[in-house]
Formats: structure tokens, sequence, C-alpha cells
């Protein structure tokens, strides 16, 4: 038996598109979600800022939260991160890389970051920067270009 109610419904946030360890990485490189991205998600450090940067876009794509803060550098990261539920990311492209190799430890990413929020299409154009922290790659800060 069901029951009714008369309360009002919440309106349902647009779908989340589903990416699986076998889907292609939303970071824009020519490897499966698994292989990429998803392994530093897993806890593979990133062997670079770039591959951190990457990671990061996709952990918004795929609303991992977790990753994000765990990836934050600890003087600058927030007590929570609530994502956007109707923001959908669209495709990630980088601008610029300076540094943050192996033998670094600073680098930064200049990316263009395309997304709809409402429906509407927008970018978030970024140089963001990068250090080792306890040994592990991490966001620091960002200035937005745009």
């Amino acid at each position: 038996m069901s029951r009714r109610t008369t309360r009002p419904r919440r309106p349902s946030a647009a779908p989340v598109s589903r990416v699986t360890a076998t889907s292609p990485c939303p970071c824009g490189l020519p490897a499966a979600y698994g292989e990429c991205c998803g392994r530093f998600h897993a806890g593979t450090p990133a062997p670079t800022c770039e591959a951190l940067m990457r990671s990061r876009y996709t952990a918004f794509v795929v609303r991992d939260a977790a990753y994000l803060l765990r990836t934050w550098h600890p003087d600058h990261r927030p007590d929570v991160l609530e994502l956007d539920p109707g923001q959908r990311w669209q495709g990630l492209e980088i601008l610029e890389t300076t540094e943050g190799s192996a033998f670094h430890t600073t680098g930064t990413v200049t990316f263009r970051a395309h997304y709809t929020s409402g429906g509407h299409p927008d970018s978030l154009h970024e140089k963001s920067r990068f250090v080792r922290h306890e040994g592990a790659w991490v966001y620091e800060s960002a200035v937005f270009a745009d």
C-alpha cells in the first residue's frame, strides 16, 4: 500500500552523468577513467601538478568532494565543500603548465573549464598554484584569469 503526501515535491536536479572505470576520462586525456584520474581518486598520488589538476577537475565531474578536500593544502582548505547540484562540467582545456614535475616543489596550471549551470553555458578560466605538502602535490590557491 502506498502512502500519499500533500507536501510539495522538491524539483530534482539534472541527472549526473555516470562515469565508470571504463568510461573515457573526463579530464580529456585518451584513457579510461579507471586508468587515468580514477586511480588518483582511489589513493595513488598524482605525479605532477597537471595530473593533480586534471584529477581535481574530474572530481568535480564525478562529484567527489572528499577527494577535492584531501588534495587541498590544509592551510587553505575549507571545512566543508558543497558542490552545486545544478552545475555540469563539460570539458577541460589545459592552457599552460609551469614546473610541477617530480623535480619541483611548486607548479602552476592555467586552464579553462567549461560547464553549464541552470542550462546556461559558462567557463572558469584560472591559474592554479600547486605545492608539495608532505611529499604529495596539493592545490594551494588560484587567480581567476577572467
